[in-house]
């Protein structure tokens, strides 16, 4: 493997460069006894996840490594979340409120490497287009807690007449609770009091998701 991905980049472009050396361009440097492409492998191959260790180790286990201080934690935290808004950016002129498969693809970076569950709204105007997003609520590893008057304070203020509930199982199986059932209920009841219709709740695994309106649990 080169020990200089700088020059290989130049000479094939970045297309070429294997994930260790692209994440040696963001680190830099290695240590004492490890070049950067050494400790980006490192990286890399702790646990089974490869680049998604990037997503995963937090601040602090970045840390860890032989090589690894505050400053190139920083960089790769960032270059995940950088990775993270272009993958949901390049999806947001294909998000359609009537298609729970184009709202979780778009969503499903953003949540799907969540920790903790998190609660969030997609909302949608008059002509179906997404306006914005809100996180409502930070839950635990297996629950959340999302309240109706946060939920539409949130809409109203965007002028919403539809909205979406998006949260994370970060076991990765999407299958909804019985607090999931009951929430989409309240929601579903308070939404119709004030003329904003709850389009779908989606719930985002690993890689896959749950639509209550596509399984005719939500009718609209």
């Amino acid at each position: 493997m080169s020990e200089r991905p700088y020059e290989k980049c130049l000479q094939a472009g970045p297309q070429a460069l294997s994930d260790a050396e692209l994440v040696a361009v963001i680190l830099k440097s290695g240590s004492r006894r490890l070049n950067a492409v050494e400790l980006a492998q490192n990286i890399l191959q702790a646990g089974e996840r490869g680049l998604l260790n990037l997503y995963d180790l937090s601040l602090e286990e970045l840390q860890t490594f032989e090589g690894v201080g505050k400053v190139k934690a920083i960089r790769l935290k960032c270059a995940a979340e950088l990775s993270r808004r272009i993958a949901q950016a390049n999806r947001r002129d294909r998000v359609c409120l009537s298609d729970p498969e184009s709202v979780a693809s778009y969503f499903m970076e953003r949540l799907r490497h969540e920790a903790a569950e998190q609660l969030l709204i997609a909302m949608f105007d008059i002509k179906c287009h997404l306006i914005g997003a809100a996180q409502i609520a930070t839950g635990s590893a297996h629950s959340v807690f999302g309240s109706p008057r946060d939920i539409f304070m949130c809409a109203l203020r965007q002028r919403a007449t539809a909205i979406i509930l998006l949260h994370n199982h970060p076991s990765g199986d999407p299958t909804p609770s019985r607090d999931d059932a009951r929430l989409t209920q309240r929601v579903m009841e308070c939404g119709k009091l004030l003329e904003i219709e709850l389009s779908d709740h989606i719930i985002i695994g690993d890689n896959n998701y749950y639509s209550f309106r596509e399984n005719k649990q939500i009718l609209v």
